[in-house]
């Protein structure tokens, strides 16, 4: 197997290992405490460090939380579950419960803002020629079902003057996305912006360089994942959500300021994911926390504007209703004070 294809595989195969691995992991807490069960979105790449090294470190623990954390599998799968009470708190993308929300009346809502931008890129070769998203006209798009990326793809292009019938979507298995780029039996990768560095490396082992495409570049400012949680735990458990909530940002804030053993601690429920990947990952996941935006609105708190553009856009992309108010999918009064 050639060294790129093997150093993805790997960085999967760590992520997948965790799985099985969770729950001899879980940190010991007194019975006393609360117990909460916080669900991811996917596999625990290096995006997610915060969290577990804060479950490590024991920042829930002192707020009287005995949580565990576990894998995903995706945003819809993640939301599904918290309105069904197999879970207590998730993370994922707003767009699937304003969605659900909007359509179906899930009984789940935002309870603080994560990423105030969206990490929607497209990656590309350096030796492909194509600079812009412009440059991607004629050329083939891997894709795999249900993929955000595709479904907000007209929006972007629109916004660009860009014909987003000339491009070519091909089907493929998401774990295989970055090393077809690098075969180059595909012209673009969609992945979010935090799957740089693992990529790249990667890449580089083959001879070559990803450059990253972001959607944001063309104005296109979404708000992507968010922390969520059911109308019941929100109604029955406030003063659970508001201690989830402070050990949340505090494992937020540790991590942005110990990036290194963030990871390292990290690893300890992902054995075999390389430091350097979880890194990577990590430092641009926290660019899409603390920023402008978030020092603007507060930690965790949604702009009304650009919530409204939001959901406008999930809206037409899923075709929702125009006039529902995505307030209605939020319940932020429980956040920490600024």
């Amino acid at each position: 197997m050639r060294t790129f294809d093997r150093l993805i595989k790997k960085h999967i195969v760590a992520l997948s290992i965790f799985s099985a691995a969770s729950a001899i992991c879980a940190p010991t807490v007194a019975s006393a405490q609360q117990a909460v069960h916080f669900m991811m979105d996917f596999l625990p790449s290096g995006e997610y460090a915060a969290y577990y090294s804060g479950w490590t470190k024991g920042f829930w623990k002192e707020e009287g939380i005995d949580i565990t954390i576990s894998r995903g599998y995706g945003s819809s799968d993640t939301v599904s579950k918290i309105a069904n009470g197999a879970a207590d708190f998730g993370v994922g993308d707003i767009g699937a419960v304003l969605t659900a929300r909007s359509r179906a009346g899930a009984p789940v809502k935002a309870i603080s803002a994560l990423y105030t931008y969206s990490p929607h890129s497209f990656f590309v070769l350096e030796s492909s020629g194509i600079d812009t998203l412009n440059d991607l006209e004629g050329k083939r798009l891997g894709i795999t079902p249900g993929n955000s990326h595709r479904i907000y793809f007209p929006e972007v292009a629109q916004r660009i003057g860009f014909p987003e019938d000339s491009v070519t979507w091909v089907n493929v298995d998401a774990t295989a996305m970055g090393t077809l780029l690098i075969q180059k039996q595909i012209d673009a990768a969609p992945l979010y912006s935090m799957h740089y560095y693992y990529n790249n490396k990667a890449a580089q082992s083959a001879g070559e360089s990803i450059k990253v495409l972001p959607y944001v570049e063309t104005g296109f400012k979404i708000y992507s994942n968010a922390v969520f949680a059911s109308d019941s735990t929100i109604a029955s458990r406030k003063e659970v959500v508001e201690a989830f909530l402070r050990g949340l940002q505090k494992s937020l804030n540790w991590a942005k300021d110990n990036q290194e053993e963030a990871c390292k601690l990290h690893i300890e429920h992902v054995p075999g994911l390389p430091l350097d990947d979880c890194m990577g990952s990590l430092s641009v996941m926290l660019e899409h926390v603390f920023n402008e935006d978030s020092e603007r609105d507060g930690l965790g708190r949604f702009n009304p504007d650009q919530l409204a553009f939001t959901y406008e856009t999930v809206a037409k992309a899923q075709d929702l209703d125009p006039a529902w108010d995505p307030q209605q999918a939020l319940d932020t009064g429980m956040l920490p004070p600024r």
